[in-house]
Parts: structure tokens; sequence; C-alpha cells
């Protein structure tokens, strides 16, 4: 089971079966999950062998991974076929000589015969098995196809050419299967970078070497200069170096200290270091990556749903038209019998849709792994074929545009009675319980201390509050104090100051007043002025949307070359944001954290995640993911989309358009089967090698 006819096939084998609750096909894996009572399992085992197919039941615990036909193991199919299909071709090609040179005696016709015989067994015994199994059923599949004309050639005394066929035909399937694969595969690949044991730290100090999947979370690993990191987690000793490309596309290593995230299978360049783990070997940043391109390669593309459907007409059409060139041939073109049916039958192997069926899995599986490999987690072939579409992005300041590693630069007393020093602890203790990262900047300024707070509250879009000694205090932003009524005309003028300076400030305040200022800046990065140029010359309107106040809304995206700036928006601001995009652009992405931003990626037409390499939330929100924080990312998704799109039409034309002239030249020209069956493979080769040239565009970050 590994193509979408097959699927097609299997589910109509168990459609209507009772106590089938819902079936989830993993073609990547050539897995089957069947959702049911128990009693009904072996019924539909048995109705899924009926069909054609062997099912091996994965046993308890065991990997899904395991029976998807990587790289090694399709190696092994390959060579364990070459004897056999090496056989096969010398033997065709025995027949095809027998039947041109030989005299026409009774004995030479019977060796040939048999010759041809052993070439269509040693090639097609799995063909005919599964194309009589569908025969049987009404299933006009490309099994099917290619057992009526193999037999009706051989029937009609074309033995020679019903062997070279069915050989040719093998040799084909087999290299086409390989190719697909590669295609299929390319991700895989990233599991085998994550090491299978890891230096573990033991209770008495020793370290010992285990396999990462007994290793518990919050265990410290030991990671030499040179070696592999095996699990996620993060830094607790030593400075290093560390090449994150597996994860995050990123081509220049990432220098790591005490407290920084690293992930699994990624390349310790420099110095040792010692970190805690923070995710099972099962569940780290690297094996939900391959998951969620596994899960991203079952989905439907609208092409190839369209391909699908267009499949399901098109093959029992062309079957009728076979029928209707056999008949009818002969009473109006004064053809033999003989020259009809064989006609017909090089019509039945032209018209094999494989090669049009296979385009499009094909082609959108190498763009999701060339996008993977570029850290671009798109999240299914809807989403990579919707990208090129776009005409608006809205883009979040904090992380997107910027550092989103804002700096404390300034503060100052505001109320004359107050202590800098007690206004110095209270902050600390309000910005310290927030994870905005304002909040965090502001701490990370201010001198740690241990006054004592209680009641803490998170203020939506606008700060925290909590209780210091009897009192309530604020750590808010512009829209609290003034939605407090605390704001006065020296405040607003102080407030605009550093505001028009592109700083983001905060206030203390109690219920008497403003205690309290806290300047913050956010530098933009040094890749998004090119981010938001390639986004422009692509067709792309960017918007920037923040919670932030305008006046910084305004200097960030003028530096970044931002014409619009939308500020003081909460989450339900950015959602109306959206809809107004979308009402006047047309198709809109937004990018965003993944947890506040939450409506406005639901409403857009694609969510795009920054910045989320470890994070779960973000993942399970966007609808693409970049794993590290660089905005070119984006752009370069819209290209791919776009390259995607123009290969899968360049992949239908070729199908459609090689067909269409060899079914010309087989009604009225003089095409032959061996001819049908290199324009038929000669095709789907075709397809999947231009379907393949996506897989460079990744480029060599793995």
């Amino acid at each position: 089971m590994d193509c979408a006819a097959e699927e097609a096939e299997i589910r109509r084998a168990l459609d209507g079966m009772p106590g089938i609750r819902g079936l989830r096909f993993q073609l990547g894996q050539r897995v089957l999950t069947i959702d049911a009572d128990e009693p009904s399992i072996a019924p539909a085992l048995a109705a899924v062998r009926k069909s054609g197919f062997d099912p091996q039941p994965i046993a308890v615990g065991e990997p899904e991974a395991d029976h998807a036909a990587g790289d090694g193991h399709d190696h092994e199919v390959v060579r364990g076929q070459v004897p056999k299909l090496a056989g096969a071709l010398i033997l065709a090609i025995g027949a095809e000589i027998i039947g041109y040179f030989a005299p026409e005696t009774l004995v030479w016709r019977g060796a040939g015969l048999a010759v041809a015989a052993i070439a269509i067994w040693l090639a097609g015994f799995d063909v005919y098995k599964k194309g009589l199994t569908a025969l049987r059923h009404g299933r006009l599949n490309i099994n099917a196809l290619m057992t009526v004309a193999v037999t009706g050639a051989f029937a009609i005394g074309q033995w020679p050419e019903a062997a070279m066929v069915m050989a040719l035909y093998a040799i084909a399937e087999a290299i086409e299967a390989r190719a697909v694969d590669r295609a299929r595969n390319a991700i895989k690949g990233l599991l085998a970078m994550a090491p299978e044991e890891a230096s573990v730290r033991q209770a008495d100090g020793s370290w010992a070497t285990l396999p990462v999947g007994q290793v518990a979370v919050g265990a410290l690993l030991r990671v030499k200069p040179g070696e592999r990191v095996p699990m996620d987690g993060v830094v607790r000793s030593g400075q290093t170096s560390i090449n994150q490309a597996p994860v995050t596309g990123e081509s220049i290593p990432v220098d790591k200290a005490s407290g920084d995230q690293v992930f699994a299978g990624t390349i310790n360049e420099s110095g040792s270091f010692e970190f805690e783990v923070t995710a099972l070997a099962s569940n780290s940043t690297l094996a939900r990556i391959i998951h969620a391109v596994e899960e991203a390669q079952a989905t439907r593309a609208p092409t190839q749903g369209f391909v699908d459907r267009f499949a399901a007409i098109y093959t029992p059409a062309v079957f009728v038209i076979a029928v209707a060139v056999a008949l009818l041939g002969p009473w109006l073109l004064g053809w033999t019998w003989l020259q009809g049916v064989y006609k017909a039958l090089v019509l039945l192997v032209i018209a094999c849709p494989c090669a049009l069926v296979i385009s499009t899995p094909v082609t959108i599986v190498s763009g999701l792994a060339a996008a993977a490999r570029r850290g671009i987690l798109i999240k299914g072939g809807i989403y990579l074929e919707e990208a090129r579409k776009l005409k608006a992005i809205a883009l979040d300041k904090t992380g997107t545009i910027t550092e989103g590693k804002p700096k404390l630069v300034d503060w100052s007393v505001l109320d004359p009675a107050t202590d800098a020093a007690n206004a110095e602890h209270m902050a600390f203790v309000l910005a310290s319980h927030s994870d905005h990262p304002v909040s965090r900047a502001i701490a990370a300024g201010l001198k740690s201390n241990s006054v004592q707070a209680e009641n803490f509250k998170a203020l939506a879009g606008r700060g925290v509050q909590a209780d210091i000694a009897g009192t309530t205090y604020v750590l808010g932003n512009h829209r609290l104090i003034e939605e407090r009524g605390q704001c006065s005309p020296a405040l607003e003028a102080s407030l605009r100051t550093h505001e028009e300076a592109g700083r983001t400030v905060s206030l203390l305040a109690s219920d008497a007043g403003p205690i309290a200022l806290f300047a913050v800046a956010d530098t933009i990065k040094a890749s998004s002025r090119e981010a938001v140029a390639a986004l422009k010359a692509l067709g792309i309107t960017p918007v920037m949307l923040t919670g932030d106040n305008q006046a910084t809304a305004t200097a960030i995206a003028h530096e970044a070359g931002i014409e619009e700036a939308r500020g003081n928006l909460l989450p339900e601001d950015k959602l109306e944001a959206i809809k107004a995009l979308q009402a006047e652009h047309g198709p809109t992405a937004m990018t965003g954290d993944g947890i506040n931003d939450a409506p406005a990626l639901a409403q857009a037409d694609i969510g795009v995640a920054m910045g989320a390499a470890g994070t779960d939330t973000a993942m399970e929100a966007a609808d693409v993911v970049v794993m590290n924080d660089d905005l070119r990312r984006i752009a370069e998704t819209v290209q791919l989309s776009r390259s995607t799109h123009v290969v899968l039409w360049q992949n239908i034309t070729l199908a459609l358009g090689i067909k269409a002239v060899f079914l010309v030249l087989a009604v009225f020209g003089s095409a032959t089967m061996w001819m049908a069956i290199f324009a038929d493979m000669g095709a789907s080769l075709l397809v999947v090698g231009n379907g393949l040239r996506l897989l460079k565009k990744g480029g060599k970050a793995v």
C-alpha cells in the first residue's frame, strides 16, 4: 500500500463494514490504523486480504516508522528484484528474437511461447494476482489493465510483445517505486541524525552510556565536541557552538551557554557541555518535525484531489473506448478483427493512469521535504499549494520583525514621594511573574530582591497586577494607565518622547497614581528589511499588527520598510484586522506565537508560527511553522509554493500530453505494445523526476 489508488481500494473493501469507526492511512510509512471494535478487526483484515493486500499487524509498542520503506529497505527490495527482472527481460528479448528470426515451425513456436510465458510469470506474477483480484471486484486499476492487455496480446499470438511489455512494465515499476520513495524518505534521514545512545550521569556521579529510549526527563547528559546531541534539553554547564541545521535550517552555528536550549540531532561543533533533558526521545523537536511532515504527506492537496477524481472517471472511459475500437474498428475502418483487438490492447496499456495519479503526490511530498530541510514545517499539501495565492501578510512585531529580546534601556521614578529602591523592588516582583518579553526584560534589568507579593493576576493585553504589603500595584502599558484614568499631560509628554524613539513603556502604578516608568527597546533584526523587501517583490503587502503602542509600531515598521502598522491591538483586535485585510487584499497570512494570536492565526488563510523550535503550542496552532525566527523563510515558502504549482501542472500536462499523442498513434498510426509501455512508464518516470527537482530547493541544510 503506497499510493492513493491502493488506499481507495482498501477504503472500498472496508466501506460499510459494521464496527469500523474510522481509518487512518499513512502512505509514507505504509501503515493503516483501523479504529474498530475488537470483533470487527479480523473481518476487516480478511477484507483487506481479499482485495489483494497482505496486512502485517504492528505489535504493541513497536515503532510505526520501522514499517516505513526507508532507504536501506528500498535498496534491499530493489536488489532482490534485480535477478528476477533481469531474467524476465532476457527471456522477453529471447522471445522477440525467436518470433522474428526463428522458422515458423511448431517446435520453434512452442519454444517461443514457453520462453514468453516464463518471462511473463517472472515479471508479472504479482501484477496478475492483483489484477485478477481487481477484475473480480469490478475495479479497473493499473494491474487490471495490464492483466487484460498482456493476456489479450498472448491470446492473439503477440506473445513476444506480451512478454516484453510485462518485463518492461515490471522494471519501470521498480525504478519508479524507488524514485517515489526517495521523495517520501527525503525527510526521514533526519531521524538517523539523533544518536541512539547518550552519556548519562548516574546517582554516584559517574557516567554511563545508555540507549536514549531509557533516558528520563530531568536526566543530565554530556556531549563532547564533534558529537550529535542525543535529546532535547537545556544547557546546565559549559559553552559551545552548535550546528542546528537539521532542526532550524540555519547554516551558521549558534553559540550556546547555560540556560540555552539544545535539540536532538544537532551537532556540537566545539566545547563539551552538560544539559538537562526536557523531552523524551520519542517527543523531541526533531521527532515532532518528522511526525508532522508524515502527517502532512498523508493529507490531500487540492490538485491531488482533482487528479484522483479525474483518474477515477478517465480509466473506465478509456476502457470503454478500447472496447469500442476492438468492436467498431473492423466495421468502420476496414481492419481485421485481430488488428482491432491489438489496437484496443495497445490503448489499454497507454491508458494506464499511473503517471497522472503519481504526478501530484510525488511533487507535493518533494515540496514538503524541501521546506523541512530549510527549517520550514508545512503541515499539509493544501498549505503548500495555497501559499502562492497570498496577497497580504500580517506580521507580529516582537520576535518576528524584531529580535524579540528587548532590554531595559531607561527607567525613572514619577512619584517624588517614592524611594527609587522601593519602586525597583516592586517592579521586579511584578515583572518576574509575567512571561511577556517586555516584563522579562524589565526583570532582567532590575536588581532581584525578596519582596513578597500575592494575588498575582494577568491583565490580558495590558500587564500584571499583584498585592504587596496590602496595597494593589499594577505594571502595565499605556493603555492600562489610560483605562485607570491615571494619565496626566506631563506623563503623556514623557510617554510620547519614549514611544517616538521606538521604545515600549511600562508603568508601575497603585490606586494613588503612577509611581515609575520603565522603557524597553527591542531592536529590529538585520534580516527583517531583506525579508520585507522579498515579500513586496512577490506582490505581497506586509502589515504590522502589534499590541505595542502606535508610535512604537510606526517607528519599527518604518525601519523595516513596512508602510502600514497597527498598534494597541488586543487579540480580538488582531482577529478583526485579519478579516479586514482579507476583505481588502484577498488571501492573507498571519504570523504569531501560536498562543495569544490563536484567533488571528485561525482566521488567516495560512497561520505561520515564528521561532517555534521546541514549542508544542505553536506547532499545534499554525499551518506553517518556521523553526527559527528568520522572517525570510516566509518569502521562501511562497516561492516554493509557486514552484510546486508550476511543477504540478507541468507533470499533469506531460502525463496527459504523452498519452494523447500515443492514443492517436495507437488508433490511426502504428504504435505497438512495447512502444505503449515505454510511453506509459516513460511518462511516469518523467513526472517523478520532474517532481523530485523540488528537493533541490531545500538546499544543503540537512
